[in-house]
């Protein structure tokens, strides 16, 4: 029989645009803003609690730069299907069909499911790491060279400008990067049918109806 750590924290987080949702199971919940000051904040408060598991809900991309953030501060994190979730916490009576998915939930899924966190290849970690560092880099110039062009003599603008345009277009190549090899590494599990590991919980979903 397996035992687990009476201490075990179970974490969801719930990325919207521009808020991040956290739920600790057991504890309390928390919001930060969806920013690289926020994320930064996050990392460290999570590290400082030790979680068992993360999860998080593969979204469209919201998710990326945060999941790269916490894998790379070495935080057991994984990325699911928000279906599997969807599933999960209407086969155990915590969501009705219109309602929405939310960090709580994220958290009593983790709790739930008590994935194995597979450690990320330090190869890849450093990839990881290269890449969020350059993407901060990147977002903090263009912050600075959008505060430069409010206040830029009309003979300078153009030149500010075309520097934020090739900023930007950087950037979205350094997010196709973080992406693929996020998508590439032990974190992301968006296609593994995880709930069926699971034995009180699979019998459930199999009288479910949609």
């Amino acid at each position: 029989m397996e035992v687990h750590h009476e201490r075990s924290v179970f974490v969801g987080m719930d990325v919207s645009q521009d808020t991040v949702d956290v739920a600790v199971q057991p504890g309390t919940a928390f919001q930060i803003p969806n920013d690289e000051q926020g994320v930064s904040a996050a990392v460290e408060r999570l590290q400082a609690l030790q979680p068992t598991l993360i999860v998080l809900e593969a979204t469209g991309g919201l998710e990326v730069s945060l999941t790269g953030a916490l894998a790379t501060a070495g935080l057991p994190v994984v990325v699911i299907n928000p279906r599997q979730v969807r599933d999960f916490a209407r086969a155990t009576g915590q969501l009705a069909k219109t309602d929405r998915l939310d960090a709580q939930i994220l958290a009593r899924f983790a709790e739930a499911i008590r994935l194995p966190v597979r450690p990320v290849p330090d190869e890849q970690t450093q990839a990881l790491a290269a890449l969020v560092a350059r993407r901060r880099q990147l977002i903090d110039m263009l912050t600075a060279e959008k505060n430069r062009l409010r206040l830029a003599a009309r003979p300078l603008q153009k030149r500010v400008q075309a520097h934020i345009t090739g900023l930007e277009n950087e950037l979205e190549g350094i997010n196709t990067d973080l992406t693929t090899t996020m998508r590439e590494s032990p974190v992301w599990r968006e296609k593994e049918e995880v709930l069926r590991s699971v034995p009180r919980v699979g019998p459930v979903l199999t009288t479910t109806r949609p």
